[in-house]
């Protein structure tokens, strides 16, 4: 770990002199929140990706990356007026409070109940808001796996949710039977529809066995890499090109990369 004890105020002050409108830098000043959220939400995933495949160096690149992203929205909201960087860790810091009333306020919550106290709270401040639905406040331009999950976790607090595990994959059959049957029909847009009921479920699936989507669907992708790879790497040594393999032949190759692991 590194000696030196660098601030806040310090990255601050890097990021006002970046964006001064004499000294700045070019790039740096011309950046509105609206145009540094795509650079948020993929620095968000490389964070996830050097936790589940990097070093400990990468974490701590990717870490510093994302609290760029910080740094830079407070700025701006301080060239507005609107707030900056103090605002933001209180903000922080009353909700961490507010979230926990069992370590703070010295609340007597059994440990198997702090996650639903969590939500419980989450969902009083979601109904002080004005203009408050049920599904109001799950950002839109969450990844659509995320998305499908909270929306269902959303409903859930009000009852709307299954109560087992077996109705949801009675549901899965259902909605496959329907997509089967479009697509035989040749009806494009109601195929793509029930395919997205689908997914829908299949989100829902995951939820109810406590499991996030969006995680396991990159751990498969992962797998499918690994394994094509393996499949990849037998065609190459074989020096024949991939157009002289039958189909059969590549999931033969298939099965023994999956049997070694």
């Amino acid at each position: 770990m590194s000696n030196k004890n660098a601030t806040i105020d310090e990255l601050l002050s890097i990021m006002a002199t970046l964006r001064d409108p004499v000294k700045g830098c070019p790039w740096d000043k011309k950046q509105t929140m609206a145009t540094i959220v795509p650079h948020t939400i993929e620095e968000a995933y490389e964070v996830a990706d050097a936790i589940e495949n990097g070093t400990t160096e990468d974490i701590k690149s990717e870490l510093a990356d994302l609290l760029l992203q910080i740094i830079y929205y407070c700025q701006i909201g301080k060239e507005e007026g609107k707030f900056d960087f103090a605002d933001i860790v209180n903000e922080l810091k009353d909700k961490l409070i507010r979230r926990h009333p069992h370590i703070f306020n010295n609340e007597n919550v059994p440990a198997q109940e702090h996650s639903v106290l969590w939500e419980a709270i989450k969902e009083k401040e979601r109904q002080q808001k004005p203009q408050n639905t049920v599904l109001s406040g799950i950002a839109h331009n969450l990844p659509a796996l995320l998305r499908a999950q909270k929306l269902q976790a959303r409903a859930a607090t009000v009852g709307f949710d299954w109560p087992h595990i077996t109705f949801v994959l009675d549901k899965i059959h259902e909605e496959i039977e329907e997509f089967k049957e479009s697509y035989a029909q040749g009806d494009f847009e109601a195929t793509q529809e029930e395919l997205g009921d689908v997914l829908f479920v299949c989100a829902n699936l995951a939820r109810h066995v406590k499991s996030d989507a969006e995680t396991i669907l990159r751990k498969a992708n992962g797998k499918f890499e690994r394994r094509f790879s393996g499949v990849e790497q037998r065609v190459v040594k074989s020096g024949k090109p991939w157009q002289d393999f039958s189909l059969e032949e590549l999931d033969a190759f298939w099965d023994e990369v999956k049997a070694q692991e």
